[in-house]
Protein backbone atom coordinates (compact mmCIF):
# COMPACT_ATOMS: atom_id res chain seq x y z
CA UNK A 1 0.00 0.00 0.00
CA UNK A 2 0.89 3.81 -1.06
CA UNK A 3 2.77 4.86 2.42
CA UNK A 4 1.75 8.54 2.44
CA UNK A 5 -0.86 8.97 -0.60
CA UNK A 6 -4.18 11.12 -1.32
CA UNK A 7 -6.95 8.22 -1.68
CA UNK A 8 -5.60 5.65 0.39
CA UNK A 9 -7.01 5.76 4.06
CA UNK A 10 -10.84 5.73 5.16
CA UNK A 11 -10.75 9.42 6.12
CA UNK A 12 -9.22 10.25 3.06
CA UNK A 13 -11.71 8.00 0.72
CA UNK A 14 -14.36 9.84 1.89
CA UNK A 15 -12.91 13.31 1.39
CA UNK A 16 -12.34 12.07 -2.25
CA UNK A 17 -15.93 10.87 -2.19
CA UNK A 18 -17.65 13.87 -0.55
CA UNK A 19 -15.72 15.93 -3.57
CA UNK A 20 -17.21 13.84 -6.48
CA UNK A 21 -20.96 13.61 -4.78
CA UNK A 22 -21.13 17.36 -4.61
CA UNK A 23 -20.62 17.44 -8.27
CA UNK A 24 -24.41 17.03 -9.17
CA UNK A 25 -23.39 15.01 -12.48
CA UNK A 26 -26.99 14.60 -13.43
CA UNK A 27 -27.11 12.78 -16.78
CA UNK A 28 -27.54 15.67 -19.88
CA UNK A 29 -26.35 18.47 -17.31
CA UNK A 30 -23.64 20.71 -17.29
CA UNK A 31 -22.24 19.62 -14.23
CA UNK A 32 -21.64 16.14 -15.93
CA UNK A 33 -19.52 17.91 -18.62
CA UNK A 34 -17.76 19.74 -15.87
CA UNK A 35 -16.71 16.32 -13.81
CA UNK A 36 -14.76 14.97 -16.39
CA UNK A 37 -12.31 17.96 -16.13
CA UNK A 38 -12.58 18.20 -12.49
CA UNK A 39 -11.32 14.06 -11.94
CA UNK A 40 -8.92 14.67 -14.79
CA UNK A 41 -7.38 17.45 -12.63
CA UNK A 42 -7.16 15.45 -9.43
CA UNK A 43 -5.67 12.66 -10.98
CA UNK A 44 -2.80 14.99 -12.81
CA UNK A 45 -2.16 16.24 -9.38
CA UNK A 46 -0.24 12.88 -8.76
CA UNK A 47 3.26 13.17 -9.30
CA UNK A 48 3.42 10.47 -11.87
CA UNK A 49 0.98 11.81 -14.39
CA UNK A 50 2.94 14.94 -14.00
CA UNK A 51 5.64 13.38 -15.01
CA UNK A 52 3.51 11.80 -18.09
CA UNK A 53 0.96 14.47 -18.41
CA UNK A 54 -0.20 12.85 -21.91
CA UNK A 55 -1.67 9.40 -19.92
CA UNK A 56 -4.18 11.71 -19.00
CA UNK A 57 -6.99 12.53 -21.21
CA UNK A 58 -10.52 14.07 -21.93
CA UNK A 59 -11.88 12.44 -24.74
CA UNK A 60 -15.03 13.60 -26.68
CA UNK A 61 -17.72 11.68 -27.33
CA UNK A 62 -19.43 13.81 -29.70
CA UNK A 63 -22.16 15.76 -28.43
CA UNK A 64 -20.09 18.00 -25.96
CA UNK A 65 -19.22 15.64 -23.03
CA UNK A 66 -16.17 13.73 -22.11
CA UNK A 67 -14.57 10.22 -20.92
CA UNK A 68 -11.48 10.18 -18.96
CA UNK A 69 -9.16 7.89 -19.20
CA UNK A 70 -5.55 7.57 -17.52
CA UNK A 71 -2.99 5.15 -17.88
CA UNK A 72 0.09 3.86 -15.03
CA UNK A 73 2.44 2.07 -17.16
CA UNK A 74 4.62 -0.39 -14.60
CA UNK A 75 7.10 -0.23 -17.41
CA UNK A 76 7.42 0.54 -21.15
CA UNK A 77 7.81 -3.10 -22.40
CA UNK A 78 5.20 -4.35 -19.86
CA UNK A 79 2.01 -5.50 -21.67
CA UNK A 80 -0.15 -7.06 -19.41
CA UNK A 81 -3.51 -4.27 -18.20
CA UNK A 82 -6.71 -4.37 -16.31
CA UNK A 83 -9.03 -2.12 -17.52
CA UNK A 84 -10.64 -0.05 -14.60
CA UNK A 85 -14.46 1.10 -15.67
CA UNK A 86 -16.56 3.92 -13.92
CA UNK A 87 -19.84 5.97 -14.37
CA UNK A 88 -19.38 9.40 -12.94
CA UNK A 89 -23.26 10.40 -14.02
CA UNK A 90 -25.87 10.05 -11.50
CA UNK A 91 -29.79 10.43 -11.75
CA UNK A 92 -31.79 13.08 -10.75
CA UNK A 93 -32.63 14.75 -7.65
CA UNK A 94 -36.58 14.74 -7.40
CA UNK A 95 -37.88 11.67 -5.55
CA UNK A 96 -35.29 13.42 -2.70
CA UNK A 97 -38.33 15.82 -1.66
CA UNK A 98 -37.84 18.40 1.35
CA UNK A 99 -33.84 17.02 1.27
CA UNK A 100 -33.31 18.00 -2.06
CA UNK A 101 -31.11 20.91 -1.35
CA UNK A 102 -28.53 18.07 0.79
CA UNK A 103 -28.85 15.33 -2.27
CA UNK A 104 -25.33 16.61 -2.95
CA UNK A 105 -23.97 17.24 0.07
CA UNK A 106 -22.42 13.65 1.71
CA UNK A 107 -22.03 14.79 4.94
CA UNK A 108 -24.61 16.97 5.61
CA UNK A 109 -27.53 15.00 4.37
CA UNK A 110 -25.82 11.70 6.39
CA UNK A 111 -26.18 14.49 9.62
CA UNK A 112 -29.51 15.42 8.31
CA UNK A 113 -30.76 11.92 8.10
CA UNK A 114 -28.83 10.69 11.30
CA UNK A 115 -30.73 13.72 13.36
CA UNK A 116 -33.91 12.84 11.91
CA UNK A 117 -34.06 9.00 11.77
CA UNK A 118 -37.49 9.03 12.60
CA UNK A 119 -38.71 10.49 9.29
CA UNK A 120 -36.76 7.65 7.97
CA UNK A 121 -38.33 4.22 6.43
CA UNK A 122 -37.68 1.25 9.22
CA UNK A 123 -35.75 -0.80 7.31
CA UNK A 124 -33.08 2.49 6.72
CA UNK A 125 -33.24 2.87 10.58
CA UNK A 126 -32.28 -0.47 11.50
CA UNK A 127 -29.61 -0.15 9.19
CA UNK A 128 -28.24 3.00 11.16
CA UNK A 129 -28.55 1.02 14.33
CA UNK A 130 -25.82 -1.47 13.18
CA UNK A 131 -23.25 -0.05 11.13
CA UNK A 132 -22.27 3.32 9.46
CA UNK A 133 -23.42 5.06 6.59
CA UNK A 134 -22.92 7.52 4.09
CA UNK A 135 -25.67 9.27 2.42
CA UNK A 136 -26.54 10.89 -0.87
CA UNK A 137 -26.83 10.61 -5.01
CA UNK A 138 -24.20 8.58 -6.06
CA UNK A 139 -22.81 8.12 -2.80
CA UNK A 140 -23.78 4.24 -4.18
CA UNK A 141 -23.79 4.44 -7.59
CA UNK A 142 -21.44 5.18 -8.06
CA UNK A 143 -19.08 7.37 -7.28
CA UNK A 144 -17.90 5.16 -4.40
CA UNK A 145 -16.13 2.99 -6.88
CA UNK A 146 -14.75 5.50 -8.72
CA UNK A 147 -13.13 7.22 -5.57
CA UNK A 148 -11.85 3.25 -5.28
CA UNK A 149 -10.56 3.18 -8.49
CA UNK A 150 -8.47 6.48 -8.47
CA UNK A 151 -6.89 5.14 -5.17
CA UNK A 152 -6.16 2.12 -7.30
CA UNK A 153 -4.66 4.04 -9.79
CA UNK A 154 -2.55 5.72 -6.97
CA UNK A 155 -1.17 2.54 -5.89
CA UNK A 156 -0.49 1.67 -9.43
CA UNK A 157 1.79 5.17 -9.79
CA UNK A 158 3.68 4.10 -7.08
CA UNK A 159 4.67 0.74 -8.28
CA UNK A 160 2.40 -1.72 -6.01
CA UNK A 161 1.03 -4.18 -9.10
CA UNK A 162 3.14 -6.04 -11.52
CA UNK A 163 1.47 -4.90 -14.61
CA UNK A 164 -0.46 -1.83 -15.66
CA UNK A 165 -3.90 -0.06 -15.13
CA UNK A 166 -5.73 1.79 -17.77
CA UNK A 167 -8.61 3.97 -15.73
CA UNK A 168 -12.30 4.90 -18.48
CA UNK A 169 -14.57 6.34 -16.71
CA UNK A 170 -17.82 7.70 -18.78
CA UNK A 171 -20.70 9.95 -18.42
CA UNK A 172 -23.83 8.99 -19.86
CA UNK A 173 -24.17 5.42 -18.25
CA UNK A 174 -27.68 5.90 -16.86
CA UNK A 175 -29.04 6.58 -20.15
CA UNK A 176 -27.55 5.79 -23.10
CA UNK A 177 -23.92 4.29 -22.35
CA UNK A 178 -23.13 6.83 -25.33
CA UNK A 179 -19.48 7.88 -23.28
CA UNK A 180 -18.54 3.42 -22.92
CA UNK A 181 -19.95 3.28 -26.69
CA UNK A 182 -17.21 6.17 -27.47
CA UNK A 183 -14.89 4.42 -25.44
CA UNK A 184 -14.18 1.15 -27.38
CA UNK A 185 -12.44 2.55 -30.18
CA UNK A 186 -10.05 4.79 -28.02
CA UNK A 187 -9.61 1.31 -25.85
CA UNK A 188 -8.30 -0.11 -29.39
CA UNK A 189 -6.28 2.34 -30.21
CA UNK A 190 -4.62 2.65 -26.52
CA UNK A 191 -3.40 -0.68 -27.08
CA UNK A 192 -2.04 -0.47 -30.47
CA UNK A 193 -0.31 3.02 -29.26
CA UNK A 194 0.79 1.57 -25.58
CA UNK A 195 1.20 -2.01 -26.38
CA UNK A 196 -1.47 -2.94 -24.28
CA UNK A 197 -2.71 -6.66 -23.35
CA UNK A 198 -5.74 -5.96 -21.58
CA UNK A 199 -6.51 -9.12 -19.23
CA UNK A 200 -9.52 -8.15 -18.07
CA UNK A 201 -12.22 -5.37 -17.52
CA UNK A 202 -12.76 -4.87 -13.66
CA UNK A 203 -15.77 -2.64 -13.19
CA UNK A 204 -16.57 -0.99 -9.45
CA UNK A 205 -20.51 -1.07 -9.54
CA UNK A 206 -22.03 -1.58 -6.09
CA UNK A 207 -23.42 -4.68 -4.99
CA UNK A 208 -27.16 -5.02 -6.32
CA UNK A 209 -29.91 -6.73 -4.19
CA UNK A 210 -31.25 -10.02 -5.76
CA UNK A 211 -34.12 -9.71 -4.04
CA UNK A 212 -36.22 -7.44 -1.52
CA UNK A 213 -34.24 -7.39 2.30
CA UNK A 214 -31.19 -9.32 0.95
CA UNK A 215 -28.14 -8.50 2.70
CA UNK A 216 -25.82 -10.44 1.03
CA UNK A 217 -22.43 -9.60 -0.98
CA UNK A 218 -21.73 -9.98 -4.27
CA UNK A 219 -18.98 -10.74 -6.90
CA UNK A 220 -20.16 -10.77 -10.36
CA UNK A 221 -18.21 -12.45 -13.69
CA UNK A 222 -20.63 -10.53 -15.88
CA UNK A 223 -24.09 -8.33 -16.64
CA UNK A 224 -27.36 -8.34 -18.03
CA UNK A 225 -27.92 -7.56 -21.43
CA UNK A 226 -31.16 -5.31 -21.98
CA UNK A 227 -33.44 -4.48 -24.94
CA UNK A 228 -36.13 -2.05 -25.21
CA UNK A 229 -39.01 -3.30 -27.51
CA UNK A 230 -42.04 -1.35 -28.48
CA UNK A 231 -45.75 -1.69 -29.57
CA UNK A 232 -46.69 0.83 -32.20
CA UNK A 233 -51.04 0.37 -32.05
CA UNK A 234 -52.58 2.23 -34.75
CA UNK A 235 -56.27 1.75 -34.37
CA UNK A 236 -59.24 3.69 -36.09
CA UNK A 237 -60.29 6.87 -35.59
CA UNK A 238 -64.26 7.84 -34.77
CA UNK A 239 -66.22 9.64 -32.91
CA UNK A 240 -66.57 8.99 -28.82
CA UNK A 241 -70.67 9.00 -29.71
CA UNK A 242 -69.52 5.32 -32.55
CA UNK A 243 -67.04 3.98 -30.20
CA UNK A 244 -68.24 1.00 -32.24
CA UNK A 245 -66.95 2.31 -35.61
CA UNK A 246 -63.18 2.33 -34.42
CA UNK A 247 -60.37 0.74 -32.68
CA UNK A 248 -59.23 2.81 -29.48
CA UNK A 249 -55.26 2.37 -29.25
CA UNK A 250 -55.18 3.16 -25.93
CA UNK A 251 -57.31 -0.46 -25.66
CA UNK A 252 -54.66 -2.01 -27.77
CA UNK A 253 -51.53 -0.83 -25.87
CA UNK A 254 -53.57 -1.18 -22.58
CA UNK A 255 -53.81 -5.12 -23.62
CA UNK A 256 -50.63 -5.62 -24.58
CA UNK A 257 -49.00 -4.16 -21.40
CA UNK A 258 -51.75 -6.97 -19.65
CA UNK A 259 -49.85 -9.65 -21.65
CA UNK A 260 -46.61 -8.79 -21.00
CA UNK A 261 -46.53 -7.20 -18.01
CA UNK A 262 -43.98 -8.70 -15.59
CA UNK A 263 -44.51 -11.96 -17.71
CA UNK A 264 -42.52 -14.68 -16.52
CA UNK A 265 -42.73 -16.35 -20.10
CA UNK A 266 -39.63 -14.13 -20.64
CA UNK A 267 -37.73 -14.68 -17.65
CA UNK A 268 -34.53 -16.68 -18.58
CA UNK A 269 -32.80 -19.14 -16.03
CA UNK A 270 -29.24 -19.62 -16.29
CA UNK A 271 -28.37 -22.13 -13.17
CA UNK A 272 -29.58 -20.66 -10.20
CA UNK A 273 -30.04 -17.19 -11.75
CA UNK A 274 -33.21 -15.95 -13.13
CA UNK A 275 -33.75 -12.21 -15.11
CA UNK A 276 -36.57 -9.90 -13.57
CA UNK A 277 -39.58 -10.32 -16.06
CA UNK A 278 -40.31 -7.42 -18.23
CA UNK A 279 -42.26 -4.29 -16.83
CA UNK A 280 -43.67 -1.25 -18.48
CA UNK A 281 -41.07 2.01 -19.10
CA UNK A 282 -43.80 3.96 -21.07
CA UNK A 283 -47.48 4.49 -22.54
CA UNK A 284 -48.95 6.93 -24.24
CA UNK A 285 -51.42 8.04 -26.86
CA UNK A 286 -50.16 10.09 -29.72
CA UNK A 287 -52.74 12.58 -30.10
CA UNK A 288 -51.36 16.26 -29.64
CA UNK A 289 -54.23 17.53 -28.17
CA UNK A 290 -57.93 16.91 -26.25
CA UNK A 291 -60.66 16.20 -28.51
CA UNK A 292 -63.79 13.86 -28.27
CA UNK A 293 -61.89 11.65 -31.03
CA UNK A 294 -60.77 8.49 -29.99
CA UNK A 295 -56.71 7.86 -30.00
CA UNK A 296 -56.07 6.19 -32.62
CA UNK A 297 -52.17 5.79 -32.24
CA UNK A 298 -50.57 4.93 -29.11
CA UNK A 299 -47.02 3.50 -28.18
CA UNK A 300 -45.75 0.92 -25.61
CA UNK A 301 -42.15 0.46 -24.26
CA UNK A 302 -41.29 -2.15 -22.23
CA UNK A 303 -37.57 -3.04 -20.64
CA UNK A 304 -36.44 -6.51 -21.44
CA UNK A 305 -33.65 -8.16 -20.01
CA UNK A 306 -31.63 -10.94 -21.68
CA UNK A 307 -28.77 -13.22 -20.50
CA UNK A 308 -28.07 -15.96 -23.50
CA UNK A 309 -31.40 -15.38 -25.62
CA UNK A 310 -30.65 -14.58 -29.08
CA UNK A 311 -32.40 -11.61 -30.27
CA UNK A 312 -34.26 -13.59 -32.85
CA UNK A 313 -35.31 -15.34 -30.11
CA UNK A 314 -36.80 -12.58 -28.54
CA UNK A 315 -38.21 -10.83 -31.25
CA UNK A 316 -40.14 -14.40 -32.40
CA UNK A 317 -41.39 -14.12 -28.82
CA UNK A 318 -42.69 -10.64 -29.23
CA UNK A 319 -44.41 -10.74 -32.20
CA UNK A 320 -45.97 -14.34 -30.89
CA UNK A 321 -46.81 -12.00 -27.57
CA UNK A 322 -48.47 -9.62 -30.26
CA UNK A 323 -50.58 -11.71 -32.43
CA UNK A 324 -52.12 -13.58 -29.58
CA UNK A 325 -53.03 -9.98 -28.11
CA UNK A 326 -54.42 -9.11 -31.55
CA UNK A 327 -56.47 -11.93 -31.47
CA UNK A 328 -57.88 -11.24 -28.30
CA UNK A 329 -58.39 -7.97 -28.95
CA UNK A 330 -60.36 -9.17 -31.81
CA UNK A 331 -62.08 -12.04 -29.68
CA UNK A 332 -63.08 -9.14 -26.76
CA UNK A 333 -64.50 -6.36 -29.55
CA UNK A 334 -66.92 -8.51 -31.45
CA UNK A 335 -68.00 -9.88 -28.10
CA UNK A 336 -68.83 -6.35 -26.47
CA UNK A 337 -69.88 -5.05 -30.48
CA UNK A 338 -72.72 -8.45 -30.48
CA UNK A 339 -74.41 -6.95 -26.60
CA UNK A 340 -74.15 -3.74 -27.58
CA UNK A 341 -76.25 -4.29 -31.18
CA UNK A 342 -78.42 -6.56 -29.34
CA UNK A 343 -79.33 -3.42 -26.95
CA UNK A 344 -80.29 -1.08 -30.09
CA UNK A 345 -80.91 -3.98 -32.57
CA UNK A 346 -78.24 -3.31 -34.91
CA UNK A 347 -75.69 -5.36 -36.94
CA UNK A 348 -72.74 -6.96 -34.58
CA UNK A 349 -69.34 -4.90 -36.01
CA UNK A 350 -65.75 -6.86 -36.07
CA UNK A 351 -62.58 -5.96 -35.89
CA UNK A 352 -59.40 -7.15 -37.59
CA UNK A 353 -56.09 -6.25 -36.56
CA UNK A 354 -52.44 -7.26 -38.48
CA UNK A 355 -49.39 -7.60 -36.84
CA UNK A 356 -46.08 -6.66 -38.25
CA UNK A 357 -42.18 -6.25 -37.65
CA UNK A 358 -40.99 -2.05 -37.91
CA UNK A 359 -38.65 -3.92 -41.48
CA UNK A 360 -42.12 -5.17 -42.76
CA UNK A 361 -43.70 -1.86 -42.32
CA UNK A 362 -40.76 0.05 -43.76
CA UNK A 363 -40.55 -2.54 -47.13
CA UNK A 364 -44.22 -1.85 -47.68
CA UNK A 365 -44.07 1.70 -47.45
CA UNK A 366 -40.92 1.50 -49.56
CA UNK A 367 -43.21 0.17 -52.34
CA UNK A 368 -45.71 2.31 -52.10
CA UNK A 369 -44.14 5.87 -52.17
CA UNK A 370 -40.40 4.61 -52.90
CA UNK A 371 -37.19 4.70 -50.84
CA UNK A 372 -36.57 8.55 -51.84
CA UNK A 373 -39.43 9.58 -50.26
CA UNK A 374 -38.67 7.59 -47.34
CA UNK A 375 -35.45 8.43 -46.72
CA UNK A 376 -36.56 11.99 -46.97
CA UNK A 377 -39.13 11.90 -44.08
CA UNK A 378 -36.88 9.93 -41.68
CA UNK A 379 -33.90 13.01 -42.36
CA UNK A 380 -36.57 15.41 -41.56
CA UNK A 381 -37.77 13.82 -38.58
CA UNK A 382 -33.87 13.69 -37.70
CA UNK A 383 -33.43 17.61 -38.51
CA UNK A 384 -36.08 18.54 -36.68
CA UNK A 385 -35.76 16.10 -33.48
CA UNK A 386 -34.47 19.48 -30.99
CA UNK A 387 -34.45 18.13 -27.71
CA UNK A 388 -36.45 14.91 -28.46
CA UNK A 389 -34.44 11.85 -26.62
CA UNK A 390 -33.83 8.60 -28.09
CA UNK A 391 -37.15 7.27 -27.54
CA UNK A 392 -39.14 10.31 -28.37
CA UNK A 393 -37.60 10.52 -31.72
CA UNK A 394 -37.43 6.58 -32.43
CA UNK A 395 -41.62 7.25 -31.70
CA UNK A 396 -41.95 10.15 -34.01
CA UNK A 397 -39.54 8.20 -37.14
CA UNK A 398 -42.33 5.06 -37.09
CA UNK A 399 -45.46 7.53 -36.35
CA UNK A 400 -44.51 9.52 -39.38
CA UNK A 401 -44.03 6.38 -41.82
CA UNK A 402 -47.52 5.08 -39.94
CA UNK A 403 -49.56 7.49 -40.95
CA UNK A 404 -48.68 7.09 -44.13
CA UNK A 405 -50.14 3.36 -44.07
CA UNK A 406 -53.62 4.13 -43.05
CA UNK A 407 -54.83 1.44 -45.16
CA UNK A 408 -52.98 -1.54 -42.58
CA UNK A 409 -54.96 -0.37 -39.52
CA UNK A 410 -55.63 -1.37 -37.52
CA UNK A 411 -52.52 -2.73 -36.59
CA UNK A 412 -49.56 -3.35 -34.33
CA UNK A 413 -45.96 -2.66 -35.24
CA UNK A 414 -43.29 -4.21 -33.17
CA UNK A 415 -39.94 -2.11 -33.17
CA UNK A 416 -36.65 -1.65 -30.68
CA UNK A 417 -35.88 1.51 -29.18
CA UNK A 418 -32.30 2.20 -27.75
CA UNK A 419 -30.51 1.26 -25.75
CA UNK A 420 -29.22 -1.63 -26.36
CA UNK A 421 -26.81 -3.11 -24.19
CA UNK A 422 -25.55 -6.77 -25.17
CA UNK A 423 -25.56 -9.68 -22.12
CA UNK A 424 -21.63 -10.23 -21.53
CA UNK A 425 -20.53 -12.45 -19.03
CA UNK A 426 -16.96 -13.95 -18.43
CA UNK A 427 -18.53 -17.69 -16.23
CA UNK A 428 -16.91 -20.04 -18.66
CA UNK A 429 -13.37 -18.18 -18.19
CA UNK A 430 -11.42 -20.30 -16.19
CA UNK A 431 -8.93 -17.38 -15.09
CA UNK A 432 -11.76 -15.02 -14.34
CA UNK A 433 -13.63 -17.97 -12.48
CA UNK A 434 -10.36 -18.65 -10.47
CA UNK A 435 -9.43 -15.26 -9.46
CA UNK A 436 -13.27 -14.79 -7.98
CA UNK A 437 -13.11 -17.77 -6.06
CA UNK A 438 -9.13 -16.29 -4.53
CA UNK A 439 -11.42 -13.37 -3.79
CA UNK A 440 -14.24 -15.13 -2.46
CA UNK A 441 -11.61 -17.44 -0.09
CA UNK A 442 -10.10 -14.03 1.00
CA UNK A 443 -13.06 -11.81 2.19
CA UNK A 444 -13.63 -15.20 4.82
CA UNK A 445 -10.11 -15.77 5.48
CA UNK A 446 -9.02 -11.58 6.29
CA UNK A 447 -12.80 -10.06 6.65
CA UNK A 448 -15.30 -12.81 7.87
CA UNK A 449 -17.02 -12.01 5.21
CA UNK A 450 -19.01 -14.37 2.77
CA UNK A 451 -19.02 -12.71 -0.72
CA UNK A 452 -20.96 -14.88 -3.15
CA UNK A 453 -20.43 -15.50 -6.90
CA UNK A 454 -23.04 -14.01 -9.51
CA UNK A 455 -22.87 -14.83 -13.15
CA UNK A 456 -24.79 -11.68 -14.06
CA UNK A 457 -24.75 -7.87 -12.64
CA UNK A 458 -28.40 -7.09 -12.54
CA UNK A 459 -28.28 -3.27 -12.48
CA UNK A 460 -27.12 -3.10 -16.08
CA UNK A 461 -23.94 -1.45 -16.42
CA UNK A 462 -20.85 -1.07 -18.80
CA UNK A 463 -19.71 -3.99 -18.79
CA UNK A 464 -22.11 -4.61 -21.77
CA UNK A 465 -19.66 -2.27 -24.17
CA UNK A 466 -16.41 -4.52 -23.40
CA UNK A 467 -16.91 -7.03 -26.04
CA UNK A 468 -19.17 -9.19 -28.10
CA UNK A 469 -19.48 -12.27 -27.40
CA UNK A 470 -20.13 -14.70 -30.89
CA UNK A 471 -23.70 -15.66 -29.44
CA UNK A 472 -24.81 -11.59 -29.09
CA UNK A 473 -23.03 -10.62 -32.47
CA UNK A 474 -26.57 -11.80 -34.45
CA UNK A 475 -28.24 -8.63 -33.52
CA UNK A 476 -29.66 -8.00 -37.32
CA UNK A 477 -32.90 -8.27 -36.34
CA UNK A 478 -32.58 -5.36 -33.61
CA UNK A 479 -30.76 -3.62 -36.31
CA UNK A 480 -33.63 -4.25 -38.66
CA UNK A 481 -36.33 -3.18 -36.25
CA UNK A 482 -34.55 -0.45 -34.71
CA UNK A 483 -35.88 2.86 -36.50
CA UNK A 484 -32.96 4.78 -35.34
CA UNK A 485 -30.24 2.59 -36.15
CA UNK A 486 -27.29 4.44 -37.32
CA UNK A 487 -29.50 7.53 -37.59
CA UNK A 488 -28.77 8.82 -34.15
CA UNK A 489 -27.88 5.68 -32.55
CA UNK A 490 -26.09 2.16 -32.96
CA UNK A 491 -23.03 0.01 -31.80
CA UNK A 492 -19.48 -0.22 -32.82
CA UNK A 493 -19.77 -3.87 -33.47
CA UNK A 494 -16.80 -4.72 -35.29
CA UNK A 495 -14.54 -2.64 -32.95
CA UNK A 496 -16.53 -5.19 -29.83
CA UNK A 497 -15.75 -7.82 -31.56
CA UNK A 498 -11.95 -6.85 -31.52
CA UNK A 499 -12.19 -5.84 -28.21
CA UNK A 500 -13.83 -8.64 -25.98
CA UNK A 501 -12.55 -8.45 -22.73
CA UNK A 502 -13.11 -11.00 -19.98
CA UNK A 503 -14.86 -8.71 -17.58
CA UNK A 504 -15.35 -8.88 -13.45
CA UNK A 505 -17.54 -6.46 -11.33
CA UNK A 506 -16.38 -6.29 -7.31
CA UNK A 507 -17.72 -3.09 -5.67
CA UNK A 508 -18.76 -1.91 -2.23
CA UNK A 509 -22.14 -2.75 -0.49
CA UNK A 510 -24.73 -0.42 -0.43
CA UNK A 511 -28.60 0.12 -0.75
CA UNK A 512 -31.33 1.74 -2.44
CA UNK A 513 -30.31 3.51 -5.69
CA UNK A 514 -31.79 5.77 -7.58
CA UNK A 515 -33.79 6.13 -4.02
CA UNK A 516 -33.46 9.23 -1.73
CA UNK A 517 -32.29 6.96 0.55
CA UNK A 518 -29.34 6.25 -1.70
CA UNK A 519 -26.74 4.97 0.81
CA UNK A 520 -23.23 3.37 1.23
CA UNK A 521 -21.56 0.83 3.38
CA UNK A 522 -18.50 2.34 4.65
CA UNK A 523 -16.97 -0.43 5.54
CA UNK A 524 -17.78 -2.43 3.10
CA UNK A 525 -16.55 0.61 0.98
CA UNK A 526 -13.23 1.73 2.39
CA UNK A 527 -11.77 -0.80 4.47
CA UNK A 528 -12.95 -4.04 3.06
CA UNK A 529 -12.74 -3.45 -0.65
CA UNK A 530 -9.42 -1.40 -0.25
CA UNK A 531 -7.93 -4.90 0.02
CA UNK A 532 -9.72 -6.62 -2.02
CA UNK A 533 -9.51 -5.03 -4.61
CA UNK A 534 -5.92 -5.08 -4.87
CA UNK A 535 -5.82 -8.54 -4.77
CA UNK A 536 -8.12 -8.80 -7.55
CA UNK A 537 -6.09 -6.85 -9.71
CA UNK A 538 -2.79 -8.35 -9.36
CA UNK A 539 -4.68 -12.13 -9.74
CA UNK A 540 -6.06 -10.53 -13.23
CA UNK A 541 -2.65 -9.52 -14.09
CA UNK A 542 -1.33 -12.72 -13.99
CA UNK A 543 -1.36 -15.39 -16.40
Amino acid sequence: MVNAGKWQTKEQLIELLAKLVHSPSVTGSKAEVELAAVIADELRTLPYFQENPEYVQLNPTGDGRYFVTALVKKAEAVRPTVVLVSHFDVVDVQDFGEWKPLAFDLKGLTEAYLQNQQMLPPLVQQDLAKGEWLFGRGSMDMKAGLALQMSMLERACAGEFEGNLLLVTVPDEEVNSLGMRAAVPVLLALSEVHGLDYHACLNCEPVFSAYPGDENTYIYSGSLGKVLPGFYCYGKETHVGEPFSGLNANLMASRLAVELELNTDFCERVEEEVTPPPTSLQQKDLKKEYSVQIPDRAVALFNLFLMEKSIDEVTRQLRQLAERTAEKIEQDYAARAAVFASMNRSEPISMKVKVLQYEELLAYLIDKIGREKVESIQAEVMANRGDMDDREVTIRLIDELGLLCKELAPMIVLFYAPPYYPPVSSRHDERIRQVVEDVIKRAEDRHHLEVKHQYYFAGLSDLSYTGLPEAAQSIQPLVENMPLWEKGYALPIRELVALNMPVMNLGPFGKDAHKWTERLDVTSAFETMPDLLPFAIEQLLKK
